[in-house]
């Protein structure tokens, strides 16, 4: 469980915000054939500092923030999509089978299952606005970790700013930086993810997407991850 401070949180002050959210409204609505986004969308505007308090959101704060997340559910996997897959998993297809991995995974050491199921479902939460950026953007890492965390600041001060956007942060940040067994266990889900569904689009629509195997091969830093990996692969020569 995520120990929350008893002082009152903050994210970027609503004040010197306005400038980085309107960028990050701007990605969000493109047009599908502006990268690194792929959907329109409309998001609601910022709440003003007041409504910025400890606790749970409330209602107003809540429906905006899924408003938001519901382009998670509408944005197609940039990889499948230039790999001309029919109908590809959307962001969310993505995080929730994720979800249910952590939640059936074998317990190990100093990992918090639990909180491996909540990182899961939030890892990916920034690209409801920013989009699924691939490589082939030409999108620096920098500039993608910019992006996102232009990003989630904005949909944690949606929110409200309380503990709960702050649990979100939290977990976000601490994947995206790899700094607990838990965000080791998670990116190695996340790889796991991406070779299963892989996998599914070769036997399902004749794709060859050998690119996805390389790219994770060796990279795994948990037994789990190197195990189910180990399986998904031995599955895809018998396949061949």
């Amino acid at each position: 469980m995520i120990s929350l401070p008893t002082t009152k949180l903050k994210f970027k002050p609503l004040t010197a915000f306005a400038l980085t959210f309107a960028r990050v409204y701007r990605m969000a609505a493109a047009p599908p054939s502006s990268p690194p986004s792929n959907a329109a969308a409309t998001i609601p505007p910022l709440p003003p500092s007041s409504a910025v308090r400890d606790g749970p959101p409330s209602a107003s704060s809540a429906i905006d923030f899924l408003s938001i997340c519901h382009r998670l559910k509408t944005t197609k996997r940039t990889g499948w999509v230039r790999r001309n897959v029919e109908n590809p998993e959307s962001i969310a297809d993505h995080m929730h089978r994720m979800g249910l991995m952590a939640l059936i995974a074998s317990d190990a050491p100093g990992v918090d299952r639990n909180k491996c199921v909540k990182m899961a479902i939030v890892h990916d939460i920034a690209e409801a606005i920013v989009g699924d950026i691939c490589p082939e953007d030409g999108i620096s890492k920098e500039e993608k970790s910019r992006r996102e965390q232009d990003a989630l600041d904005c949909m944690c001060n949606v929110l409200g700013g309380g503990s709960r956007a702050k649990e979100v942060a939290d977990l976000w940040m601490e994947y995206e930086a790899n700094s607990s067994p838990e965000a080791k266990f998670v990116k190695d889900l996340d790889k796991v993810e991406m070779i299963l569904q892989a996998l599914e689009y070769e036997n399902e629509q004749g794709k060859d997407l050998d690119e996805f195997f390389q790219s994770t091969a060796g990279k795994f830093q948990t037994e789990t991850g190197k195990a189910w990996a180990s399986e998904i692969v031995s599955r895809r020569r018998k396949n061949n």
